[in-house]
């Protein structure tokens, strides 16, 4: 079983730096740790960016864990490593399914915020888009990522009718995204969490949230959200969530889910769990340890449908 990471650009025959303790990890737990050139697999160099990577004699799988890629990149990589024998755990349609909200929003419809979604940016259409929410309070984001760092100018707005701040706030969050937008816009109605903190640096509302991790449907690990703020001991019902992980599209993929004010629970958003953070506070050991252990409980590892 291979765990596969990006190299640094300072030296490609060594791990991307924020990625080094999760490397260590991995090979302490007995995995096999490979290094690929991020940048030449974004220029389509598929060659030179796996060019460390020897062919194996059998099928083998793989678990990348890196920098997001879009789906045209990833399905690239995925390609070029069945070339080398090497199948990641994650197909082209699965790492998309979780990978893009809207390609998840119907499995966790009644357990997430409303959210409508458009790849048309004409301003009539957002306008039209934004009018389903009425006068309430909505954040911005593209299919994958928000810009919650800039809160008030590039991604809460505090009234879906008012056109003026709507066309105001989703002008920033275009500018800040720039090239980086992934496919279009979601609008998402927003939902009062429990408070915690104000983020230290931009300023942003921290909430009681929590990123889990599921590897074969299996839960890896339940991890606090944020760096910051105090969690006491409460932990969301996992049973629960559990039993929607059942349904999801995808081997190896995170559920990020929060605390509403009203005490409820709710899914934030899914992630393809290759491409998904650990919090700076998180037990890679435990993290490698767990999936090491799921791993070896199916036979030949075999994941994959």
């Amino acid at each position: 079983m291979k765990i596969i990471f990006c190299d640094s650009v300072i030296d490609n025959k060594t791990v991307e730096p924020d990625y080094h303790t999760e490397f260590i990890s991995a090979k302490n737990n007995g995995f096999n740790t490979e290094i690929i050139s991020f940048e030449a697999l974004e220029e389509g160099n598929i060659k030179s960016a796996l060019k460390y990577m020897k062919s194996c004699d059998k099928q083998e799988l793989a678990i990348y864990r890196g920098w997001m890629m879009r789906p045209k990149v990833y399905e690239a990589f995925y390609q070029g490593l069945l070339m080398k024998n090497i199948i990641l755990i994650n197909n082209p349609v699965e790492y998309n399914h979780c990978h893009y909200l809207p390609n998840s929003y119907d499995k966790i419809i009644n357990e997430t915020p409303k959210s409508n979604w458009t790849k048309d940016l004409l301003q009539n259409n957002i306008l039209d888009l934004v009018k389903d929410f009425g006068n309430n309070p909505i954040i911005v984001k593209d299919f994958v990522k928000s810009e919650k760092h800039h809160w008030k100018d590039a991604c809460f707005i505090p009234n879906a009718s008012d056109k003026n701040k709507v066309q105001e706030v989703t002008n920033k969050f275009l500018e800040l995204r720039g090239s980086y937008l992934n496919e279009g816009l979601v609008f998402r109605e927003f939902v009062e969490l429990e408070f915690l903190t104000d983020h230290s640096k931009s300023g942003m509302p921290l909430t009681k949230e929590f990123r889990l991790i599921f590897l074969n449907k299996e839960l890896v690990q339940v991890l606090d959200y944020w760096d910051e703020g105090v969690y006491d001991s409460e932990k969301p019902d996992i049973e629960f969530f559990k039993n929607i992980a059942n349904k999801i599209e995808s081997n190896f993929f995170t559920m990020d889910v929060a605390k509403k004010k009203d005490g409820n629970w709710i899914i934030m958003e899914l992630g393809d769990g290759q491409v998904a953070g650990l919090p700076d506070h998180a037990n890679t050991d435990e993290f490698y340890c767990t999936m090491r252990s799921i791993l070896k409980n199916i036979p030949n590892n075999n994941l994959l449908s």
